[in-house]
Order: C-alpha cells, then sequence, then structure tokens
C-alpha cells in the first residue's frame, strides 16, 4: 500500500538547517494497522504530511498504490488525498453549525456524489452513532465528536486512514473506545496510520514506526510498552520491522 524510499525532507529555522526527514524509508502493507511515535520533533509529523499527500518529500519517492507521488504537483496531490486517504485530527475540526450528519456529508458534495446523505447515514451507522446524526458538535461528547470525525474520514471509502494524535483531546476511557473502534476498522480491512507520541496508544498498533531526530530507531530502553510490542513484532512480522 505505502512504499516511501530515503526521504529527506529539511527545514531553515533560525538561520540553522534542521533535517526533519534524514533518509528514511517505510513500507506499510494493506490492511496493516502502524503506529508513527517519537518525540516532539522527532519528524512523525513531516513523515505524516509526506504519507497523506499534504506535502513533498525534497528527494526520495513515495508510492502509494503502486503510483509515485513524491513528484505531483499541489493539484495532483490534493486529488490523491480526495480519492485515497481520510483523515482524523486530535481536535476532530468539525464545522459547529452542522449537525454530525452534514459534518459527514461535506467531503462527497465537494466530490459532487449525490449519495451523500445515504453515505453519511451509513458512516455514523459503521461507527455507532446512527442515533446522534442530527446533533450538532456543542450537544455531543468528545468521544461522539471523534466519532463523526472518524465517519467522516471513512465516507469516501478511502485506501488509507491517517489518524493525528486521535486520542489526544480525550480522557483515557474515551480514548479507549476510540483506539477500540479503530482496531475494529482496521479488522475489517482498513489500513490505519496512527501518528502518536504515546507508546500505549501505539502498542494497540500491530506495529510501530519510531522516529528520532529525523531518523528511523529504536524506541528507548526505558519504554516497556513500546519494547514489548517489537518483540512481538518481529515474531509476527519480522520483515517489517
Amino acid at each position: 500500500m505505502i512504499r516511501a524510499e530515503n526521504l529527506v525532507k529539511t527545514y531553515v529555522l533560525g538561520g540553522q538547517v534542521v533535517h526533519a526527514l534524514d533518509d528514511v524509508s517505510v513500507t506499510i502493507r494493506e490492511g496493516e494497522m502502524v503506529a508513527i511515535r517519537g518525540p516532539s520533533g522527532s519528524g512523525k509529523s513531516t513523515l505524516m504530511n509526506i504519507l497523506g499527500c499534504l506535502d513533498r518529500p525534497e528527494t526520495g519517492q513515495y508510492f502509494l498504490a503502486g503510483e509515485d507521488v513524491s513528484k505531483f504537483s499541489k493539484n495532483a496531490l490534493a486529488e490523491v488525498r480526495n480519492r485515497r486517504i481520510g483523515f482524523v485530527f486530535q481536535n476532530f475540526n468539525l464545522l459547529p453549525r452542522m449537525s454530525a450528519l452534514e459534518n459527514v456529508e461535506l467531503p462527497l458534495h465537494y466530490a459532487g456524489r449525490h449519495d451523500a446523505v445515504k453515505a453519511a447515514r451509513v458512516a455514523l451507522e459503521t461507527v455507532g452513532l446512527s442515533d446522534r446524526s442530527h446533533h450538532e458538535p456543542a450537544q455531543l461528547s468528545g468521544g461522539q465528536r471523534q466519532r463523526v470525525a472518524i465517519a467522516r474520514a471513512l465516507v469516501t471509502n478511502p485506501a488509507i486512514l491517517l489518524a493525528d494524535e486521535p486520542t489526544g483531546a480525550l480522557d483515557s476511557k474515551t480514548g479507549e473506545e476510540i483506539l477500540a473502534l479503530f482496531k475494529t476498522l482496521n479488522a475489517n480491512g482498513h489500513t490505519i496510520l496512527v501518528v502518536t507520541h504515546d507508546a500505549h496508544v501505539a502498542a494497540h498498533c500491530q506495529r510501530e514506526i519510531y522516529l528520532h531526530d529525523g531518523k528511523i530507531a529504536a524506541p528507548p530502553n526505558d519504554d516497556p510498552v513500546a519494547m514489548s510490542q517489537i518483540a512481538a513484532d518481529k515474531e509476527l512480522l519480522p520483515e517489517a520491522v
């Protein structure tokens, strides 16, 4: 599904060159649920932006479903995003004066689809929120708002679901419920990338890609959750870890 080779991305900050990504290569197979983890400044957001077709690398190649999108124009990348990638954000990004159903419909209206209402209802049912379809975001709990955001990401039937710190604005119990929903969606065939700084969140995924200073690295030795997950990955997916 995803193959990125030798990605390099640099920024100039305060007159200094910062290597946000330094020769990073990753492979993610169709149907996997993978965490991209690292501390602040590790490069995980930059990698997310490239894998989500929000940005392009300076050098290196990015193949999405066999297509090299690393040199695409901004308009071409936008088309790929609309067709193949669903995004879920920490702060939900819902329009406050629209109902849950209307928020989920939006991507389909932008795409000119005539079945927007029907498809949005199916998406809300998938995340267990069909009984809240006419509620506005202010009338929903944080977990319910995140479920609406997930439904909106799913409604276009994307090849990849990319979640950026999806539990960051939630309490621990609600966060566990959202992670359980992601695992159910993954079991039903969705390829999911979870960007997080949290080892506990990463442990819910099949494996993790750990970044430090713009490079893929081993997780810290004092991180027992991550290390136990890596050990399990090596047994289950030896060629991918």
